[in-house]
């Protein structure tokens, strides 16, 4: 929903100023090297995106869906801001509404953590509660109608807020960091999807600077990308909620672009948690699940270019940190009650630092 009324240039651009300072006074994010053993040949790395000070990815899709808003005369000082999300999103543009002045409401299912929760009261947000994944979309129209306000709906507009060309996105923070190791071109970028905003911005990038760098999408249990892709079916629905938080969805989102994605890898949501797990064993790092299902795809691409004996980096991200989930996915009663067992999944982890093949391969 388009706000009415005509759009206070004067107060916008103050908005876009205080917007772009933040960024001008944010330092860029960590690119970890993870240790793997020297024989395999591969580096690892790890973009930390969890330092960011609304504590996740989704503070560049918040920053540029502010703006992309704000340039579009859709947002006005007496807006309120309404979006549908599973949290993390909607904890970042709290952070950005309290920045320029607006009133925020987040619209999430009831088993968003309730440390996200706390995340977006504490700046300055209210969050509406609807029993299913599938029901954000309407209740955030219908709270933006009736509060005169904007609906942002990352789902539609997350591909085209950001620059995929470059202008400082993900991609081209990658690169830049990469420029003074070993393999400065990563065979491989592996993230998941939310919206589809990272992989479609990821994905343009690559191909518009020629890299020969391929992309990896992991998707996890009950999310539509991963059949929609696989089948070549635009409008993929599964109606069901994800377990892994900031990633997969009930149906292929707006924002996602099939065609940029060179492989997509289905994990299972105990795989997830199991690697979360192993990454803060092997590196001190205490990220979120979605982390861990990036992991779970990383694990694997390394084993095949071991296989092949080819030399070379993948680059994954930490998408953000692990408090967002102590009552949760680091909680033991809540996986025993969500029928997760990372176990046998530990298993594989530990076979294949052991050996350095992937079970099964």
């Amino acid at each position: 929903m388009k706000t009415a009324g005509k759009q206070n240039r004067r107060w916008a651009s103050e908005a876009i100023r205080r917007i772009e300072a933040e960024n001008n006074r944010s330092a860029d994010t960590h690119l970890y090297s993870v240790p793997l053993p020297e024989h395999w040949g591969v580096q690892l790395y790890l973009k930390d995106e969890s330092t960011h000070r609304s504590g996740s990815l989704k503070h560049r899709l918040a920053r540029s869906l502010f703006l992309y808003g704000l340039v579009n005369g859709w947002i006005n000082e007496d807006t309120t801001i309404v979006e549908a999300s599973s949290g993390s999103t909607a904890v970042s543009e709290a952070y950005f509404a309290r920045l320029i002045g607006l009133p925020f409401i987040a619209v999430m299912t009831r088993t968003t953590s309730p440390e996200k929760i706390a995340l977006i009261e504490e700046f300055g947000g209210s969050c509406l509660l609807v029993d299913h994944a599938s029901e954000v979309y309407a209740a955030a129209q219908e709270a933006a109608r009736t509060s005169v306000g904007h609906y942002m709906d990352q789902f539609t507009y997350a591909e085209r807020a950001t620059d995929w060309r470059g202008n400082n996105n993900i991609a081209e923070s990658i690169f830049e960091q990469l420029a003074l190791e070993e393999h400065p071109v990563p065979e491989w970028i592996v993230v998941g999807a939310g919206t589809g905003g990272t992989s479609a911005t990821i994905g343009r990038y690559l191909r518009y600077h020629c890299h020969g760098t391929r992309l990896a999408v992991v998707d996890p249990e009950n999310s539509a990308f991963y059949p929609g892709w696989r089948d070549g079916v635009e409008e993929y629905s599964t109606g069901m909620p994800s377990r892994i938080e900031g990633i997969g969805r009930p149906r292929m989102e707006p924002s996602f672009v099939p065609a940029v994605i060179d492989t997509m890898i289905p994990v299972p949501d105990a795989a997830s948690v199991a690697a979360m797990r192993h990454l803060r064993s092997l590196t001190g790092l205490k990220a979120g699940p979605s982390t861990g299902t990036n992991l779970w795809g990383v694990w694997q691409l390394v084993a095949d270019m071991v296989a092949q004996g080819k030399r070379g980096s993948i680059v994954s991200l930490m998408c953000d940190g692990g408090e967002r989930y102590a009552g949760s996915h680091y909680k033991q009663e809540w996986l025993d009650a969500q029928g997760l067992d990372p176990r046998p999944y530990e298993a594989v982890l530990a076979e294949f630092f052991d050996t350095g093949k992937w079970p099964g391969v």
